[in-house]
């Protein structure tokens, strides 16, 4: 199986000759909104911008021996923490234009030191050379395009968190932070039907990791045709090799904004994904393996709708609503343990791109079988969030 992994690269190599050179695109997505804090040596470095977002919320569970984490809590004698106050995220981005093609980058979360820091905190670390519009490198550790959710930070979604099923995903290498290479860029960037591209290779055991840990790379690709502004469309496939078998990947999203009114519009975004559940294999000992790792397989689809009212009230800029339905099951061939999660969500957002935010919403969580003493567990929470973002 190396030689798969060898020639997924000289694929991702030969791509990198036959994209033509004439179209525009995108730069990398940030996950935080950056302002201009300084410039420094024009011509070396021509500025750095500094970002960030703080999250802090209020938990309350509604579910009896059920705590503030989703938990369940078997031992009676315990006290079940059921309120608390936390801090979610407190980032800090700092991005250097060191010139007209090079940028470096780097994000940390400080909130990973409220508990085991040990591969958190540090979420990006890269460095992207652009060529042109259609031809853009990025290499450290990033966030690879395979879905919709990777195309914007958790501070700006019409929901209290990203999906199930972005973080089972990521917990297979196929999303959140990896360390690896990507090419992307856009190919008919003011066409009337725009088409972007991603392709990416990482390791694919996660973020903060010295090395790889086997000899297996995870290669993806995504097309987006169309604005997710008004009507987008993205296919999303992968193919790679953990511990010398093979493991895929593949995912369709479909995003757009439908005006209502002049101040009134719905936001639509859905997305469906399907891949190999490697780390819950390898996570099972030998003698509770049913079957090969091809057998073990996760898919799973969400819709969010969100209805914006936009309204210029001294700093509020919109008043939203949104309901976010979510069906996932991390093992469906085998006794899968369905998860149906519905979060309704009431959201009061401030300044321009969510610089202020306040948020209500639960997140109630159905599985098909409850374990008890886990988080596969069912649970109502009860979440106010407030955010500020720099």
């Amino acid at each position: 199986m190396h030689k798969r992994s060898i020639r997924l690269v000289a694929i991702f190599l030969c791509f990198f000759a036959g994209i033509p050179l004439s179209y525009a695109g995108d730069g990398p997505v940030s996950d935080t909104t950056a302002k201009d804090t300084s410039s420094i040596k024009p011509g070396f470095l021509k500025k750095i911008t500094l970002s960030g977002v703080f999250q802090a919320r209020y938990t309350v569970s509604l579910t009896k021996d059920v705590d503030v984490n989703g938990t369940h809590q078997a031992d009676a004698e315990k006290e079940v923490v059921r309120n608390s106050f936390s801090i979610k995220r407190a980032r800090l981005q700092v991005k250097a234009q060191v010139s007209d093609r090079f940028q470096a980058g780097v994000l940390v979360n400080f909130a990973d030191f409220a508990s085991d820091p040990k591969g958190k905190v540090l979420e990006n670390a890269f460095i992207t050379y652009r060529w042109n519009d259609a031809i853009n490198f990025t290499v450290g550790q990033f966030r690879p395009s395979f879905g919709l959710e990777d195309l914007y930070p958790v501070d700006i979604i019409q929901s209290m968190d990203f999906s199930n099923q972005y973080y089972a995903f990521g917990n297979n290498g196929w999303q959140s932070f990896q360390v690896g290479v990507s090419m992307f860029g856009s190919l008919r960037k003011n066409a009337s039907l725009p088409i972007k591209y991603a392709l990416s290779v990482v390791n694919g055991n996660n973020r903060n990791q010295v090395s790889d840990d086997d000899n297996g790379k995870l290669g993806s690709a995504r097309l987006e045709f169309g604005d997710m502004n008004k009507l987008s469309l993205g296919l999303n496939g992968g193919i790679g090799a953990v511990k010398r078998y093979s493991v895929y990947a593949l995912g369709v999203d479909f995003s757009g904004v439908i005006p209502l009114a002049e101040k009134f519009d719905l936001q639509l975004q859905s997305e469906f994904k399907q891949g190999t559940n490697h780390r819950l294999f390898y996570g099972l000992a030998d003698s509770l393996r049913k079957g090969p790792l091809s057998d073990y397989l996760m898919h799973g689809v969400y819709l969010l709708p969100n209805f914006r009212y936009k309204i210029n009230y001294h700093k509020l800029t919109s008043i939203e609503v949104s309901m976010r339905y979510e069906y996932f099951n991390e093992d469906f061939r085998h006794s899968g343990n369905a998860r149906r999660t519905y979060i309704p969500m009431v959201s009061l957002a401030f300044l321009k791109d969510y610089g202020g935010r306040i948020q209500l919403g639960m997140q109630i969580d159905n599985y098909d079988r409850d374990i008890p003493g886990t988080k596969t567990h069912s649970s109502n929470l009860m979440i106010v969030q407030v955010q500020c973002r720099i």
